[in-house]
């Protein structure tokens, strides 16, 4: 599950889908395992959302899985059914008792079942599920965005330090944004020291692991780059930092929508 889809429309509702490379420890990789979680979404008649291509959705759930396969009911919308069935890779986000389940499909084809259309597709190679606790992610506020400090070599051998803007993170790691020619990123590269500061909680140092990169438009036409990141084996007082900022941002955020803020 290495890569990312663009994001949903602000104004879908539909669980996040978070950076597996991330949360590798969270993968189950054995069938039955995988088996067991999906008949689970069965079972609670769990509500799935399917991501694939550029911001295309539909909402379904499982309705049968074995060892040969598994089922999905069509969504509410032909083209989207349509364009579904076209796709070469589908990204599933859903939740189970408070459980975040995500997994990726490799193509789902349209059948009849029980006089009905729906979707069959393989079962997926793994399944990420996350605790609320272990996954969640703090998206940042536009009024006070974090600034990421990268130290970056250069071609003759020198340091040059470049800040970018963080747009969200959590205690695996973070996802910035910058011009797509402004900063030189390459999925792969290591970036030992970098640092980002906390609004009075304190600055955070870290080597960060860039997984995932891709372009992403505007409403005004102006493009940008996103990069996912690892904190490659990140101390555990810096991750008490990084949860001391969550629970600090997430009680203003909630105190200002209350009235009190």
């Amino acid at each position: 599950m290495n890569a990312n889809p663009p994001p949903p429309s602000p104004e879908h509702k539909a669980p996040l889908l978070v950076e597996s490379n991330d949360y590798e420890q969270y993968l189950l990789h054995s069938r039955s395992e995988i088996l067991y979680v999906l008949k689970s979404l069965i079972e609670r008649v769990c509500q799935v959302t399917v991501f694939f291509g550029e911001n295309n959705l539909i909402l379904t759930s499982v309705i049968e899985a074995d060892e040969t396969g598994m089922v999905l009911d069509f969504g509410a919308s032909g083209e989207m059914n349509r364009k579904a069935q076209e796709a070469k890779k589908l990204f599933c986000v859903t939740n189970l008792d408070k459980v975040k389940v995500q997994f990726i499909l490799h193509g789902m084809t349209k059948i009849d079942y029980q006089g009905r259309p729906a979707f069959r597709a393989e079962l997926p190679e793994s399944l990420l599920r996350l605790q609320r606790r272990e996954y969640y992610r703090l998206t940042m506020p536009i009024t006070r965005p974090l600034k990421c400090l990268l130290p970056l070599p250069q071609a003759d051998g020198s340091i040059r330090s470049r800040e970018v803007d963080v747009v969200d993170i959590s205690g695996g790691g973070l996802a910035m944004i910058s011009p797509p020619d402004d900063v030189p990123l390459e999925e792969g590269m290591e970036i030992p020291g970098s640092s980002v500061e906390l609004p009075e909680i304190g600055t955070i140092a870290a080597t960060l692991n860039i997984r995932t990169l891709f372009e992403i438009t505007l409403r005004n036409g102006a493009r940008l780059r996103r990069s996912g990141c690892q904190f490659i084996n990140l101390p555990g007082p810096m991750q008490t930092l990084i949860q001391r900022y969550i629970i600090k941002t997430e009680r203003e955020r909630k105190a200002r929508e209350s009235g009190f803020g």
